[in-house]
C-alpha cells in the first residue's frame, strides 16, 4: 500500500503565493497549514484547497515549523515554505518513491532560487539542497531564530527533482527581508558574544568581508553567469552582511562593556 504524504506549511499573510504552491501538492492526500494571523484571505484560500488549517501565536521559524509537522498525519511529510513550488519532475519522483518503501529516513531535495524573476544557477544558489522529505518522527528543525536548518535520524538520501523558490519577485522584497534578518541575525551575534567591538574586529566583519564574499560568489563561484539578476543579487547579499555586523557592533556599543 503506497505510503501516506502529509505536506505541512506556515503562513502569514501569504495569498499571493499560496495559491501556486498549494496547485503543485494537490495530489498529496494532506495538506496542514499553520497560520499566525493573517489578514488577507491566506486562511480562507488554505481551507478552499482542502487544507487542514490550524491558527497558532508566533513561536520562531522553527517552532511554528515543527508544530505544523506536529499536526500530520501521513507517513512521510514534505515541509514546505509558501514561496515554494514543487516541480513537476519533483512530483512524479516523490510518487515513485512513496509507492514502494523509501530505503531512507529522509531525503534532501535541491531547490532553484529565484530573485526577480529569474533562477539563478550560479554563485552557490544552486542546487541549494534542503532536507524536507522525511518518515514522520524521523526529522525536525532546529530552535534558531532565522536560517531554521532540519536534524534527521537515520539515513538521509538526495531526489533530483527541485523545488522552485520564488523568493525575492522585487527588490523591495529583498530590501525588507535583509532589514529583518539582519537585525536577528546581529542579535544572535551578539548573544554568543561574536559581535565586532574592536576596530579591526569591525573592519573585517562589516567591511572586508562582505567585500570578500561578493568577490567569491561572483568570480569564482561564477555568479556572473547569471547576468544583471546575479549582480543585483550578490551585492545585496554583501550589504546584508555589512548590515549584519554594524547592527551587531551597535548592539554591542549599547549594551555596554562585557562583564568581567
Amino acid at each position: 500500500m503506497p505510503n501516506v504524504l502529509s505536506v505541512v506549511l506556515i503562513t502569514f499573510n501569504e495569498a499571493a503565493n499560496l495559491p501556486r504552491t498549494l496547485a503543485s501538492v494537490r495530489w498529496a492526500q494532506e495538506l496542514v497549514i499553520v497560520d499566525s494571523g493573517s489578514t488577507d484571505g491566506t486562511r480562507e484560500i488554505a481551507r478552499d484547497a482542502g487544507a487542514r488549517v490550524f491558527e497558532e501565536s508566533w513561536k520562531g521559524f522553527a517552532a511554528q515549523k515543527n508544530s505544523a509537522i506536529a499536526h500530520a498525519t501521513g507517513d512521510w511529510i514534505l515541509s514546505l515554505d509558501a514561496d515554494e513550488e514543487v516541480s513537476p519532475e519533483l512530483v512524479r519522483e516523490i510518487q515513485a518513491l512513496l509507492a514502494a518503501e523509501p530505503p531512507c529516513a529522509a531525503y534532501r531535495i535541491p531547490r532553484l532560487n529565484h530573485f526577480l524573476g529569474k533562477p539563478l544557477r550560479h554563485g552557490g544558489y544552486w542546487p541549494d539542497p534542503k532536507l524536507r522529505l522525511f518518515r514522520r518522527g524521523a526529522a525536525r528543525f532546529e530552535d534558531r531564530p532565522v536560517h531554521e536548518t532540519m536534524t534527521a535520524e537515520g539515513a538521509v538520501g538526495a531526489l533530483q527533482g527541485h523545488l522552485i523558490h520564488h523568493c525575492y519577485p522585487t527588490l523591495d522584497d529583498y530590501i525588507e527581508h535583509m532589514n529583518r534578518y539582519s537585525a536577528v541575525a546581529a542579535q544572535m551575534l551578539v548573544a554568543s558574544g561574536r559581535a565586532p567591538r574592536s576596530l579591526p574586529g569591525f573592519c573585517w566583519n562589516a567591511i572586508l568581508n562582505p567585500a570578500a564574499t561578493f568577490i567569491y560568489n561572483y568570480v569564482f563561484r561564477l555568479g556572473f553567469l547569471d547576468g544583471r539578476h546575479g549582480l543585483l543579487q550578490h551585492l545585496n547579499h554583501s550589504v546584508y552582511i555589512h548590515w549584519k555586523y554594524a547592527k551587531a557592533w551597535q548592539a554591542a556599543r549599547d549594551a555596554g562593556p562585557r562583564p568581567t
